[in-house]
């Protein structure tokens, strides 16, 4: 009953803010997923729904989000801007840098998008740990989100942030609410892949890193779902810029490292590292050299909790 009330009075707040053509940018997450029902149910057919394409996003995510999408009877609207994102990231290493150049070419693509339907207003997923991390007033920044420390100055149109002051757990009661389908996904990073590419984002790298992540996720749900390990909070693996010496039958490879990661938390704002079994963990790292071959020849595990760490290692 609580989290109806929360829907009804955000979908009210929005019909008061928004008198004119809005744009949102739906990844798919539990997020802009979110503020996109709500922002659909609010204003209707002013609202218009992006998906932008960075080529950051996980194995098969631009089709199961249109599928969602079309499931709910949304119109979304596909942009491949992957080229764009990877032309701006070369050369790019520090993750503050990555976050920022992120959020401006979203912008960027959303300015040429608000060209062709004339909005006026930017509806975001934001949500209350985004603007804490990201700092501001007495607050340090732990790191910039895209969707707030990242976003440039001269943005032209009025951001609308339905979900401000709410917690990952909240949102995710609204998303039930809602019947949303990915009210049950693990969290995913607005930049994509490129906060788990540590070093260099180059298209090579990411496709590793993305099938590592497939690998960690997939591996991972089956041994919850046949009870030999608890389902994690979120789970997923990193590339390092680590290389080092390994073999592959006869053969020396000086490959880059992988990290698995797989935290318990509530909304976030802290987490502790999950007990994976050695008996699963071998069973992933086994698979992520065998389809790497030559590319990846370490796994490690990460056993840090948040604090001293963050949940991504960027």
């Amino acid at each position: 009953m609580q989290t109806q009330i929360l829907v009804d009075e955000a979908i009210e707040a929005l019909n008061s803010q928004i008198d004119d053509t809005a744009i949102i940018a739906c990844s798919g997450g539990i997020d802009s997923s979110v503020a996109a029902v709500l922002a659909h149910k609010a204003v209707g057919s002013l609202l218009h729904c992006v998906y932008v394409d960075t080529g950051l996003m996980r194995k098969g995510e631009s089709k199961e989000v249109s599928e969602m999408f079309s499931e709910m009877g949304i119109e979304l609207k596909v942009v491949n801007a992957s080229e764009r994102f990877f032309q701006n990231l070369e050369g790019v290493t520090d993750p503050e840098a990555k976050r920022k150049v992120i959020g401006e070419q979203f912008i960027r693509v959303f300015e040429e998008e608000q060209g062709e339907c004339g909005a006026k207003y930017l509806v975001q997923g934001t949500i209350a740990p985004d603007w804490i991390e990201s700092g501001g007033g007495e607050r340090d920044v732990i790191k910039s989100h895209h969707n707030v420390g990242g976003l440039p100055d001269d943005v032209g149109m009025t951001i609308v942030e339905p979900l401000r002051e709410f917690y990952k757990d909240e949102v995710r009661e609204m998303a039930r609410e809602l019947g949303i389908q990915s009210s049950e996904r693990q969290p995913f990073p607005g930049p994509g892949l490129a906060v788990r590419v540590l070093g260099e984002v180059t298209p090579e790298r990411v496709e590793s890193c993305r099938e590592a992540c497939h690998i960690v996720e997939t591996r991972i749900r089956e041994a919850a779902s046949l009870g030999r390990c608890d389902l994690p909070w979120q789970y997923f693996a990193a590339l390092l810029p680590v290389r080092s010496v390994g073999v592959h039958g006869d053969v020396r490879v000086h490959g880059e490292t992988i990290v698995v990661r797989a935290v318990t938390s509530l909304d976030g704002m802290s987490a502790r590292y999950s007990p994976i079994s050695h008996e699963i963990l071998a069973e992933i790292s086994t698979e992520i050299t065998n389809s790497l071959k030559g590319q990846v020849n370490r796994v490690v595990y990460d056993i840090t909790h948040k604090p001293p760490g963050t949940i991504e290692w960027e």
